[in-house]
Formats: structure tokens, C-alpha cells, sequence
């Protein structure tokens, strides 16, 4: 069974909405503008694009990376690596053709079905309800967690509000870096 990983630009307060930039929230590109860069704090993005073998993200995250990350040299892996869209909305005509091979799922079905293929690692980007929908369901193995010390308020969460059992996850790799970002890796626990 492949490992689906969540990754994720996180405040403090659970917020990932806009963190690059995107338009129509009110702190968009909050891990820029607020903290100071540290490379090193950043190191696990490369490694995440070394290790995983594909990609899977909901349609708005599609549609805001497919215009962009196929020209970024930071992301050149991912150009060559299938990805998987979520959606129930999108069409094949809807798809980038410069970005390799894109898949478009339907159901969550569809993506536990996904996980029963031959293969390395699935890493979700972006999509928050994506991600909450697939938390919920169980489908999300480790989670890869940079966490920013900022509160946001209001914006897309990571976790859904859904009333549920507690979920344990695993502290498997931590560090914290000068600037307050902190990674954070867990396993789910099962």
C-alpha cells in the first residue's frame, strides 16, 4: 500500500489558506511576508519532491499551481511525476498539457483505490478540504508539517470541525529553527 503524505504551510492557529500569495484572502502570502527565510527551514520541500512518486491535489490547488509550477525550476520534479486531481467538476479539457501526466479522480473511493496500486509515496499539496475530507476518511498516512508562529484568525483549515474519535499521530522527526518555524512530522496512528 503507497503512503499518502500531507504536507503543509501551517500558522500557529491551524490556518493554510494563501500561504504563497493567492489572491482573495485577507494575509495572503503569509509565509513570506512575516518571518524571516531560513533555507534550512525548508529543506524537507526537497526532500519530499526526491521521495514521493506522485502527486494528488484537490481542483482548486490544481488550478492554482498548474499555471505556474510547470515553468518553476524548484518544482521540476513534480513536472515529471503523475498527478491526481480530486474533483468532481473538472474536465480533461480543464487540464494543463504542459505539466506530464494528470489523472482525474472522482470519489475518495477512488483514491483509497489509489493507495492499493504498486508504488512510492503520494504527496497531497495545498487543498484544504481535500485534505479534511481525506483526514476524515483515513486515507492520510504522515503528515509533513511546517509550522509558522503566526495566528491568522480566520482562513482554510488543515483539520476538518468534524465531531470524531481522537486520531493519535506520531512525533517522528521535529526540529525548530531560529526564525520560530518548526517542522513537524507525524505518522498516523492506526
Amino acid at each position: 500500500m503507497r503512503t499518502l503524505i500531507s504536507t503543509a504551510f501551517i500558522s500557529l492557529d491551524g490556518v493554510v489558506e494563501a500561504p504563497g500569495g493567492e489572491p482573495g484572502y485577507r494575509n495572503s502570502g503569509w509565509t513570506f511576508k512575516n518571518v524571516d527565510f531560513l533555507p534550512e527551514a525548508f529543506d524537507i520541500k526537497g526532500r519530499e519532491q526526491k521521495e514521493a512518486t506522485a502527486m494528488l491535489m484537490g481542483r482548486v490547488s490544481y488550478e492554482a499551481f498548474s499555471p505556474v509550477w510547470p515553468a518553476m525550476e524548484d518544482f521540476a520534479d513534480y513536472k515529471v511525476m503523475p498527478k491526481y486531481v480530486v474533483s468532481t467538476t473538472l474536465t480533461e479539457d480543464d487540464l494543463v498539457s504542459n505539466w506530464g501526466e494528470t489523472t482525474i479522480l472522482r470519489s475518495l473511493d477512488e483514491v483509497a483505490a489509489l493507495k492499493q496500486t504498486e508504488g512510492g509515496p503520494i504527496i497531497v499539496h495545498g487543498s484544504a478540504a481535500l485534505n479534511q475530507s481525506l483526514s476524515d476518511a483515513g486515507l492520510i498516512d504522515r503528515y509533513h508539517l511546517i509550522v509558522f508562529p503566526l495566528l491568522l484568525g480566520t482562513g482554510k483549515r488543515l483539520f476538518s470541525a468534524t465531531d470524531k474519535d481522537t486520531q493519535k499521530l506520531q512525533l517522528v522527526e521535529h526540529e525548530v529553527y531560529a526564525n520560530g518555524l518548526q517542522k513537524n512530522v507525524f505518522d498516523v496512528v492506526r
